[in-house]
């Protein structure tokens, strides 16, 4: 008992120094620390922490190649470009440009991921509103909440789809059967809802600007760069490939390639990465795989068993909700491990998976820790001198997610087994 209350007390210490950072200490300090913790204290083996830590390789690969395809790009103007072009489309209207900034948000979270609409939409975003001379958070809201609305469209929206079905992923048609009509509901209910919320700001007036200039070499290949890794994770995932190498590579490919063409060094770029992500995410990984060690998920997954047989329909509701609260406590990316293991073990039905996984992408845009790709919005944010408390986000989480929360699970409901 008192093995596994201090497992619990460690957890719940590292989960709120992550959502609250005392001090104003960065977020990977406290997951770092609570892993540590747990192996000082022999509540788990060196061994077990760094094969919990091996589990993120992939994830590690590909954050690190989206954040040198977007400090690239930020640093040889594309952003800047996007911006301009963004805002002579809205022709002075801000709910114009509010539906643009969506629609572009949504298309490199169904193509490039969630972490990236984190990472490279949002300084786009925050020159797009500069331009326009408007009030930027509401317009950079949306890259935190598509992010995760439009992020089980297709299985490499989001590195937890591939975390929660593991081996057992479906195939193509299998997964657009599923969830073709539960993301559309997903993000046509968050682009209501938010926008009702900013409507206020939507008011403004956008601000006439001149055509944009002309791209840079730099800037060029930034954009080509980021549509060739478009298709290497579409090809990865039709060959049911791991994404991160492949990003990766592609990252550190159009980084040695603009810099050699520029005869620059590579230190202002890679300094300004934000490397404080990966041991964020190891320290998370570690810290569930001590969750593991109480017996917890097992118990979960006989009760989700027994529950499954007594009333799917009802348990798929039941799990999609729980899931997405649970979300917001350890982070999407690790419960997503614990959702597998346990739905694996339990043997249950499409339906009921899809409803978890509907919870894991969608149950994060309640709050900062929810998931990844808000953490990294967030770290844009600070570099760009902007700053959302996590109550703030709360409070706006809890109008905007359930609604399509809920109405996700209905679609997914209403279709056939």
């Amino acid at each position: 008992m008192a093995f596994n209350s201090a497992i619990w007390a460690i957890a719940a210490v590292a989960t709120f120094g992550v959502i609250a950072r005392p001090w104003n200490s960065p977020e990977f300090v406290w997951a770092t620390v609570g892993a540590a913790m747990l192996v000082l204290f022999n509540l788990l083996s060196w061994q077990e922490a760094v094969a919990a830590v091996g589990k993120g390789t992939d994830v590690y690969l590909f954050l690190i190649g989206m954040m040198l395809l977007s400090e690239v790009a930020r640093k040889e103007g594309l952003f800047d470009w996007l911006a301009t072009l963004a805002v002579s489309h809205a022709r002075g209207s801000a709910k114009r440009l509010f539906l643009i900034i969506y629609v572009v948000g949504t298309l490199v979270t169904v193509f490039l991921s969630n972490d990236a609409t984190a990472v490279v939409m949002t300084p786009a975003v925050y020159a797009t509103t500069r331009a326009a001379q408007v009030e930027p958070l509401p317009y950079l809201f949306i890259c935190a909440f598509v992010a995760n609305a439009a992020s089980f469209v297709l299985p490499i929206a989001n590195p937890a789809n591939l975390v929660v079905f593991g081996g057992q992923m479906p195939t193509l048609s299998e997964w657009l059967r599923y969830f073709t009509g539960p993301s559309l509901v997903a993000i046509v209910a968050t682009y209501v809802v938010l926008g009702l919320t900013q409507r206020s700001a939507l008011d403004a007036k956008v601000a006439a600007i001149k055509a944009a200039p002309p791209l840079t070499l730099g800037g060029k290949l930034a954009a080509i760069g980021i549509a060739l890794t478009v298709v290497v994770l579409l090809s990865a995932s039709a060959f049911d490939r791991p994404l991160g190498l492949p990003t990766f590579c592609a990252g550190a490919s159009l980084t040695a390639l603009v810099l050699v063409i520029a005869r620059q060094s590579p230190l202002p770029i890679l300094k300004d990465v934000s490397w404080g992500v990966l041991p964020l995410v190891a320290g998370l990984f570690v810290v569930v795989e001590g969750l593991n060690q109480t017996g917890v998920f097992s118990a979960l997954a006989r009760n989700l068993h027994d529950a499954v047989t007594a009333s799917p329909q009802a348990t798929s509701w039941v799990a999609g909700v729980a899931v997405a609260v649970a979300s917001n406590l350890v982070n999407n990316l690790p419960l997503g491990l614990i959702a597998a293991a346990t739905s694996h073990a339990a043997q249950v039905s499409p339906h009921v998976a899809g409803a978890i996984l509907i919870g894991v992408d969608l149950g994060p845009n309640l709050s900062v820790t929810g998931s990844l790709a808000t953490i990294l919005w967030l770290i844009a944010l600070r570099r760009e001198g902007e700053n959302v408390t996590p109550l703030r986000f709360l409070k706006l989480g809890l109008i905007v997610m359930p609604p399509a929360l809920m109405l996700s699970l209905l679609a997914l409901s209403a279709l056939p087994p």
